[in-house]
């Protein structure tokens, strides 16, 4: 066993500087980096910063719950596994022991299409886990409608319909280390064959005629886009910016995320990922109306560490932040996380 992993990690930050020290560059590289320049990448994690909290006092909280649903399943707490790709690169088990740590912990896990695991794999890994499926809508369509059937047959509940990768994001780190043996165009121009740029609304229409299963439509960003989102019958809105990782200079998720939350107004339920560093980025992303906080990254560093132990201290840690968060703000439950526990610093001195 090396120093580093006798490390005492007691933060999610610990684990990825951890990470930093074991993984190759290149693999660290893949995951850490975001597009371009990387302003986005970094202004999800700033703009929390930016949301102040306004905790209430005296409320008795000595009995508190975390415990919610998302699309009607009961989960332990409301974070969920936000898809990333190539896990096995982290660790040999990879997406099996990232499903398995969810399943345990009694969290959403959603896997991605671009796995090193199969879904077959992660059903049999995490038979009774609530396992949701990422997809994108491929060119060839009959692709898209055999990967919905397999999920559909390994019990998975929903899908996770990303819609901001029509086609790929620069990434500049991994371009320069070339991650494909011949080079980033290559895998650039394999995954143009792949993905659609005609893809419109009229596409989820179609996904959701083929399928029973729940619709997430990922990768909202403007009120109006979730608008038509809602129109076409999505079951849930995943607020993305895909980490950071496609188009740099759009806003940090957590300030696109109220404006899309009064548009919706209860019509369908919201999400949101990226920035995710501690419990009470949780606990403001509730706060500000999601009814499920997302992470990806903190599941890789995880993963390295150690396993799907490693996974489990982060779900642990993040419920033990947020609980703490809950506690300290005068909240029992989930549902007593309200707007006017947070103000954005912006307006704080005008109060």
């Amino acid at each position: 066993m090396t120093s580093e992993s006798k490390m005492q990690l007691v933060c999610l930050q610990d684990y990825e500087e951890h990470a930093s020290q074991v993984l190759p560059p290149f693999v660290l590289d893949f995951y850490r980096g975001g597009a371009d320049q990387e302003q986005t990448l970094r202004d999800n994690r700033e703009a929390f910063k930016r949301w102040r909290l306004m905790p209430r006092v005296l409320r008795g909280v000595e009995h508190r719950l975390m415990a919610t649903t998302a699309l009607g399943y009961p989960v332990s707490a409301p974070i969920g596994i936000a898809p990333t790709a190539m896990q096995k690169m982290a660790h040999e088990m990879g997406e099996l022991a990232t499903a398995k740590a969810a399943s345990d912990e009694g969290i959403v896990y959603v896997l991605s299409t671009v796995a090193t695991s199969t879904i077959e794999e992660v059903s049999e890994a995490a038979p009774k886990g609530n396992n949701w499926f990422q997809l994108y809508i491929y060119k060839d369509r009959q692709v898209t409608v055999d990967m919905v059937r397999r999920a559909e047959q390994a019990n998975f509940k929903a899908l996770v319909v990303t819609v901001d990768t029509v086609i790929l994001g620069r990434r500049l780190a991994t371009e320069r280390n070339e991650l494909s043996d011949t080079g980033s165009s290559s895998s650039n121009n394999f995954v143009a064959s792949l993905f659609d740029p005609s893809l419109t609304w009229k596409d989820i229409s179609w996904l959701k005629s083929i399928t029973k299963m729940p619709i997430v439509v990922k990768g909202i960003l403007r009120p109006d886009d979730a608008e038509l989102a809602v129109q076409h019958g999505v079951a849930a809105i995943a607020v993305s910016n895909h980490g950071g990782r496609q188009l740099d200079g759009v806003p940090a998720t957590i300030d696109a995320l109220p404006a899309i939350v009064k548009q919706v107004n209860g019509r369908c339920e919201v999400y949101v990922d990226g920035g995710i560093t501690q419990g009470t980025d949780v606990f403001k992303a509730l706060a500000l109306g999601a009814r499920m906080v997302f992470f990806g990254r903190p599941t890789l560093w995880g993963l390295a560490h150690s396993g799907e132990a490693g996974v489990v201290s982060i779900i642990r840690l993040l419920k033990k932040e947020l609980d703490l968060a809950m506690a300290l703000s005068g909240c029992s439950s989930v549902t007593d996380i309200d707007r006017s526990l947070v103000v954005h610093q912006s307006l704080f001195s005008n109060m």
